[in-house]
């Protein structure tokens, strides 16, 4: 039976109540499960549930973090987020042409992205044509008539823009890809550009590869763990049953953040007995509470004072022959180290000298370190920068390419490595492409494509004019809200592939599509039978995924049968490509991936082990593919980000019961904020210095240098312990105060984590 949908709630309904010191316990046990029964049935609660992360059940469409062996997982492998994320796709809800006929794309614009989600999942095709304010049913003929043919309009294949999120399976990625390069553009724009790209760049210029080196065992048996710019609890809470196996076996963790985040403080695994009615473990051993932009300076000082514990005890703290036989550029990245001033140091990290010598104590305590970091490095100015430095103090001490050791980027889609592995990227190197026209006998475009960045740059030029969005929610997601929108209502067609409703589909171009597709939970049969898709997780396992329950709709189709059809109706029979063989069976699109991707030889045969297989990494094998044939050294310039007087450093982040761009609730109770979103948090120092109070009511006014101005209103000041000179409040609603030009060198990722402010009391 259809439930009603939840009511938007208010700003005046706010309260706040002390941040929590610990998460999970029985708390999560109650939300996840009062969540899902809002959502769905018993029954299908218990479906979802008992399958998720399972050997032969669905993987969770929420975070990347990976799974245990298939003999080690317990019966509930899952989270609170995750239990919701799934539960809130199974959702009972539903909307069809009803729906649109009684709200128009103008008020939908107006409703929170909490409330569009709450309604529920799409059913049917629907258009909204030029000059209409409502979208009307289309079939699916029709609708992919219409978008090949605005395709096939274009002066060029480089007007158009294909994006996807890290939701979409591997075969959907791959095929994205395929389509677009035989369409004739390298256009690729992804969620990876706005989150872990400087990962990569970081990680490919040092270590000849852009992923992360670890496994889930290196996690457990590591001495020491950093845990940098990341809020596990919130955005990956099966991370923290890892980081508790990790001290169950004797090794430390160390937390880097601008915030108290109560995860790392202390974790009641509601697995099992002890936390559920004990204190359950304490996480973090130390806790750094680093200002924002601080991590090079942090990074830099330790590695210095591992440079000056050497000189004090030649031969008992670098290890030589690995960096005499693995690496290159050490004399020059010393050289620099040592020019590092400490009074710079200690300003820009908000660190005492004595709280990072502490650390290096850690350090030289522990044979096998593993760094772990998430957006709030990636998404700093000088991110990239940030985690050479990570990879020069690992250096150091031979923690790369052995058990226990190594870095650790932590991601957030479930699926955005694996879209990056099939091709999803605008500058796939050429072996890729060589791959893939010896494969399917065409020749792909060499030219690069734009990113996100340059992508909405080049829709508010008009030299794009048709967006593709296979899954996410792009209006909500990208940086300089106002900017993003304005270019996208300048495309002559907007088309979104989705599962429910998001304010991506209130932007509109002349003529929208909204193309619904099944969920990660959702059966998927073709005229080759029940189909299943794979996935990788963070630490590049690959692995299958079989959705449980019955469509929402009988007019939904797969991604895979999605764009088959589509690259079908655009492209005809040239190149020769057998999309309608593809859809039929998704075996015969992981041969072809066999065939095109190193690492994926003999694909079918096996991800259909349990667990799947993991693909191989050449630095655990010491072998870097980089110029030099070593991991390198790199010296890194250290620039500390300034606020005037007056002003904070504002980072964006995202409450504790939202994934990704939409919130579940209006609640993010780890912080203790209650019935309200419009919030931003600020240290109660810097609200004296300021002439404010908690529950002042401020507008937050972004500082930069184009002279335009940008503001996010009607904030209520909360009295927060974040890090002295810093504010942090959630995302999308400050992505307005996120700079489009404001990006991180190398890897062009917007800035979200150090944005200038200044809080103006509102007007009433």
């Amino acid at each position: 039976m259809q439930k009603p949908p939840i009511e938007e709630q208010t700003e005046e309904g706010l309260t706040v109540t002390p941040p929590k010191s610990w998460a999970a316990g029985v708390p999560a046990v109650r939300h996840a499960l009062a969540y899902s029964l809002e959502q769905t049935s018993v029954r299908r609660t218990a479906l979802t549930l008992l399958n998720l992360n399972q050997a032969a059940g669905m993987d969770c469409p929420g975070c990347a973090w990976p799974e245990p062996g298939p003999d080690q997982r317990h019966r509930n492998e899952y989270c609170e987020n995750g239990a919701k994320h799934i539960n809130d796709e199974a959702t009972s809800r539903r909307i069809t042409a009803d729906f649109f006929r009684q709200h128009s794309v103008s008020e939908l614009g107006r409703r929170s992205d909490h409330w569009l989600n709450q309604q529920g999942r799409l059913t049917e095709p629907m258009v909204k044509r030029p000059g209409s304010d409502h979208y009307e049913p289309i079939s699916w003929h029709d609708a992919l008539g219409l978008l090949a043919e605005e395709l096939g309009r274009l002066d060029s294949p480089d007007e158009a823009l294909f994006y996807t999120s890290g939701r979409v399976s591997n075969e959907a990625a791959f095929l994205l890809q395929l389509f677009a390069r035989a369409f004739g553009t390298n256009n690729l724009p992804d969620c990876s550009n706005m989150c872990h790209e400087s990962s990569g760049a970081a990680l490919n210029e040092t270590l000849g590869i852009g992923k992360g080196s670890v496994s889930l065992q290196d996690i457990h048996h590591a001495d020491l763990v950093l845990v940098v710019g990341q809020n596990p609890g919130s955005n990956h809470p099966r991370m923290l049953s890892a980081l508790e196996e990790t001290k169950r076996n004797g090794g430390r963790i160390v937390a880097v953040n601008p915030l108290p985040e109560a995860g790392l403080l202390r974790f009641k695994n509601p697995q099992k007995p002890g936390g559920l009615i004990g204190r359950g473990t304490r996480i973090a051993d130390q806790f750094l509470q680093i200002r924002l932009g601080g991590d090079l300076a942090l990074f830099q000082a330790l590695n210095l004072l591992l440079l000056e514990a050497e000189e004090a005890a030649p031969g008992t703290v670098l290890d030589h022959d690995f960096i005499e036989t693995s690496t290159s550029g050490f004399t020059e990245f010393a050289e620099h180290v040592r020019s590092l001033s400490w009074q710079d140091v200690l300003t820009s990290t908000g660190l005492s000298r004595a709280e990072t010598e502490e650390l290096r104590d850690r350090v030289l305590a522990s044979d096998r370190i593993i760094v772990c970091w998430a957006m709030g490095l990636t998404q700093q100015k000088h991110g990239v920068a940030t985690i050479r430095e990570i990879v020069n103090f690992l250096l150091l001490r031979g923690n790369i390419g052995k058990a226990g050791a190594g870095v650790c980027p932590v991601r957030g889609h479930s699926n955005v490595q694996g879209d990056r592995t099939m091709g999803i990227w605008e500058r796939m190197p050429q072996v890729f492409l060589d791959a893939l026209e010896r494969e399917f006998a065409f020749t792909p475009p060499a030219k690069h494509g734009w990113d996100t960045v340059q992508s909405i740059k080049a829709m508010l030029e008009g030299r794009a004019k048709v967006f593709l969005g296979v899954a996410g929610n792009f209006a909500r997601a990208t940086p300089d809200s106002q900017v993003t929108e304005k270019a996208m209502r300048q495309c002559r067609l907007t088309a979104h592939v989705s599962t429910k409703l998001n304010r991506s589909h209130t932007v509109c171009g002349e003529t929208a599509l909204i193309l619904p597709t099944l969920g990660r939970s959702d059966r998927d049969i073709q005229v080759g039978g029940e189909q299943f898709v794979t996935v990788e997780d963070s630490m590049s396992t690959v692995h299958a995924s079989r959705g449980r329950l019955e469509p929402t709709s009988g007019k939904l189709l797969s991604e895979v049968a999605i764009l088959c059809r589509l690259a079908r109706r655009t492209l005809g029979e040239s190149p020769p490509i057998p999309w309608e063989q593809f859809e039929e069976d998704y075996g015969t699109i992981r041969d072809r991936i066999a065939r095109v991707v190193p690492g994926f030889e003999d694909f079918n045969a096996r991800v259909a082990t349990p667990g799947g297989f993991r693909l191989p990494n050449p630095v655990n094998d010491g072998v870097f593919h980089t110029p030099t044939g070593k991991a390198l050294f790199t010296r890194n310039r250290f620039e500390m980000l300034h606020a005037p007087e007056g002003h904070l450093l504002l980072q964006t982040l995202r409450s504790h019961d939202q994934w990704n761009t939409i919130p579940y609730a209006m609640d993010d109770r780890y912080r203790g904020i209650h019935g309200g979103r419009r919030i931003v948090l600020v240290n109660p120092l810097d609200l004296d210095a300021l002439g404010l109070s908690a529950g002042d009511q401020v507008d937050l006014v972004g500082v930069w240098h184009d002279g335009l101005e940008r503001r996010a209103e009607r904030l209520r000041v909360v009295s927060y312990p974040t890090a002295r000179g810093c504010a942090a409040a959630y995302y999308p609603e400050t992505n307005v105060l996120v700079p489009l030009d404001s990006v991180a060198d190398t890897s062009n990722t917007p800035t979200s984590k150090g944005i200038v402010v200044r809080l103006e009391r509102s007007v009433r």
